[in-house]
This record gives C-alpha cells, sequence and structure tokens, in this order.
C-alpha cells in the first residue's frame, strides 16, 4: 500500500476506533448494529473495531437486547469503566488535592494536604510524587490498570510541553510536571491550568454537562475562569484566555498581585472577602467574628463569613451581597465578549451560595444588553472540593474518547 493511503487508512481507522468508544461510553448499552448505524460504517467494520475494544478491554457484552422482528438478540455493549484508572491532582494555592477514577469519573480514592508556605519546586514535585505513589501503592495488584496521571495546576501553564510556568500564590517558576512524572511513571501525563481543568470536569460530569459553550468560574484564592466552546477548551492565541481574576473592576481598588489596580479577584476572592471583614471590624463594625476568632483577626476566612452569614450576621450578608455584586459586574463582561449558554461558578467562595449568587444574579438582570442574554444559566458547581482534581481526570479521558479531527 501506498505509504500516504497506508497513513490515511490508520488515521481513519484511530478515528472509527474513538468515535465508536465514545458512542458505547455515551449511549451504553448499545448494539453493534445500532453503532453502525448511527455513525454510517459498515457493520463489519464496526464488529472488527468492538473486537480491538474488548480484547484491550475497553468495553465488554453486557446482556441480550430486544429482537428485531423476530430475530436473533442482539448482544449490548458498555463502557469496560471500571477496568482502568486514572489519577488527578489540583494543585491549588493552598492545597494538593489528589484523587483515584475510573473513566465514568466515578471517585475511587481521594486526599487531601496543606501546601508549605515557603515550599520549592523540589518540594512541590516531592508532594505530588508520594500522593500518586500512595494510590498506586495501595493498588499494586492492579498496577497496569492505571493509564494516566492529569494535573491541574494553579497558575500559568504551558499545556503542549506540561510545564508550570508561573504559580504566583506559590511564588514558583518552571516545573517540567508532565517529563519528570511520565519517566517516573511511566504513563501519559496532561498538565492543565487549573481553572481550565475545573471547566472539562463541569462539562463531562458537572453542572456543565450537555452545554455546548459553558465558562467555569473558580471563585477561592484567586479568580480564574475556563472556557469551552463548541465543546473545546479555548486558549486564546497566547494561552491567557480566562484570566478573569484580572479583569479591572475599580480603577482606583486595591493593587493586585500582577500589579495592576482593582482585578476583580481583589475585590471579590476569598482573601479579599477576609480583608475586607477586617477592615470593617477594625473600624467598630459590629459582628460575632470578633467573639469567634477572639480578637485574633489574621484568622478570620471566608469559611467563616460565611458560617456568621448563615448565623444572621449582618456584616458578613453584606460582604458577601457586595462580594456577588463584584462577580456579577464580571460575569456581565463575560457574557458581552462571549455569550456562553451557561456559566457555572465553583471554588471555595462557591460554597456562600445564595449570599452571593442572588446578588450575582441581580447585578447581571440589571447590566446585560438584552433580554435573552439575561436569561444566561447561571449555576453553581455541584463538583464540590474535588472539582479541580475530577476536572484533571477528565484531561486524561480527552485524549481517550475526543475524536481528533
Amino acid at each position: 500500500m501506498h505509504e500516504g493511503l497506508r497513513g490515511s487508512f490508520q488515521l481513519m481507522k484511530s478515528l472509527n476506533r474513538s468515535i465508536i468508544l465514545n458512542k458505547i461510553r455515551v449511549e451504553g448499552p448499545i448494539s453493534r448494529a445500532d453503532i453502525a448505524k448511527q455513525i454510517q460504517l459498515t457493520p463489519p467494520t464496526v464488529s472488527n473495531i468492538v473486537k480491538e475494544l474488548i480484547d484491550t478491554g475497553f468495553v465488554f457484552e453486557s446482556k441480550q437486547g430486544e429482537s428485531i422482528g423476530g430475530g436473533r438478540k442482539p448482544t449490548l455493549l458498555e463502557l469496560n469503566a471500571r477496568n482502568f484508572y486514572i489519577i488527578g491532582l489540583d494543585v491549588g494555592p493552598k492545597y494538593l488535592r489528589t484523587i483515584m477514577a475510573d473513566l465514568n469519573g466515578k471517585l475511587i480514592e481521594s486526599s487531601s494536604e496543606i501546601i508549605p508556605e515557603s515550599v520549592t519546586n523540589e518540594g512541590l514535585i516531592e508532594l505530588m510524587r508520594n500522593a500518586i505513589k500512595n494510590i498506586i501503592d495501595n493498588y499494586q495488584k492492579e498496577k497496569e490498570k492505571f493509564i494516566g496521571i492529569g494535573v491541574g495546576m494553579h497558575g500559568a501553564v504551558d499545556v503542549q510541553k506540561g510545564i508550570s510556568l508561573f504559580a504566583p500564590s506559590l511564588h514558583l517558576r518552571d516545573i517540567p510536571i508532565k517529563e519528570i512524572f511520565e519517566y517516573e511513571f511511566d504513563m501519559l501525563v496532561k498538565v492543565e491550568n487549573d481553572a481550565r481543568a475545573m471547566a472539562l470536569g463541569e462539562s463531562w460530569f458537572g453542572n456543565g454537562n450537555g452545554s455546548k459553550n459553558v465558562i467555569t468560574i473558580n471563585v477561592g484564592r484567586g479568580i480564574g475562569a475556563g472556557v469551552v466552546l463548541d465543546g473545546e477548551l479555548f486558549y486564546g492565541e497566547h494561552f491567557i484566555a480566562g484570566e478573569l481574576g484580572h479583569m479591572t473592576i475599580d480603577l482606583s481598588g486595591p493593587k493586585c498581585d500582577c500589579g495592576n489596580y482593582g482585578c476583580l479577584q481583589t475585590l471579590a476572592d476569598g482573601p479579599a472577602i477576609a480583608r475586607r471583614a477586617i477592615k470593617e471590624i477594625s473600624i467598630g463594625s459590629d459582628s460575632i467574628l470578633t467573639d469567634w476568632v477572639e480578637g485574633k483577626l489574621e484568622q478570620i476566612d471566608g469559611e467563616l463569613i460565611y458560617k456568621a452569614a448563615e448565623r444572621g450576621d449582618e456584616l458578613c450578608i453584606n460582604i458577601l451581597k457586595q462580594t456577588g455584586k463584584y462577580l456579577g459586574i464580571g460575569l456581565t463582561n463575560l457574557i458581552h465578549i462571549l455569550n456562553p449558554e451557561r456559566i457555572v461558578i465553583g471554588g471555595g467562595v462557591s460554597n456562600s451560595g445564595e449570599f452571593i449568587l442572588g446578588p450575582l444574579k441581580e447585578t447581571i438582570q440589571k447590566r446585560v444588553l438584552t433580554n435573552a442574554a439575561k436569561k444566561t444559566d447561571i449555576v453553581l458547581s455541584n463538583l464540590g472540593e474535588n472539582g479541580g482534581a475530577i476536572g484533571a481526570v477528565a484531561l486524561i479521558l480527552v485524549e481517550i474518547f475526543k475524536v481528533k479531527n
């Protein structure tokens, strides 16, 4: 066979394999005949590829389907999700969260530990290495089932090379995560910005599922956004798409770590909320927080503010409302620029729920240009504290299931 034709044939075979595997993942149990009809491949082609998928353990024959016209009952196919494992790491400004999941994103193991404030490149790698090894060692008899490691990394990332370029809150630069861990663990490693990884996780398993154009906002220690357009992560020309936290909201606002003034994250991320509470209490505002921290105001954080708001503390309620308004301004700008179908809000600050969501939606209603855009679906993440790590798992799933053009 001519070299060019051979290459095209192999490519088409790979494309067909991905299409069939994804069809079984999404619609299984499903018969070979139904797959052939739906994706317009010949039955022999489908049967050959299915045999290959069964032999490699990705697919299994589950049960008999309904007979059509009195003929032989078809054998239905399902994804053998539990036959393979993926490790996902969410490397945030404060915590390293590590999970193990199957091909359906089902959580099997999870752990969390604090990242030391003075951590070095080598120290962070060692922390990540130990978290990975702990999981693999616990499943030593099934070691061959591990097929990949996904990493959602705080800060700027070179996605192609798998390098953490700059993690601002950790003050770290140029960590070759992919190179180190692919060599040590002999499996595929994908590294992505944590907000984009979270967006991918929401698209696959969370409240972004079913929406082709969805933006996921990660509001915690900093604010980032992952943009999914037509089902694909959007990076922008220079890989900084989604830096929502550095959108200027107030020209006279506080100075940001990036050097600018009045960035959204200086007004609405977790530390900003705490700073506002501390300032108000320091100038005489009443709050039950004063008693809770016994006068040690530096102990106030976003979680305490939320708990106080639940107890009816007016200061904390108003601070969270103001935070919602700031976020609403930022999201209004996003809606005007990208016009997504849905926006998912995750991260620690999102735990404040309706205290923030109500004012946020109200702000959008007042500011968005058209009535149709005012109906943009705004929802909270349902993936919890492991949302970033689940997104890291999705980085590997994309490599397995995504149909490459």
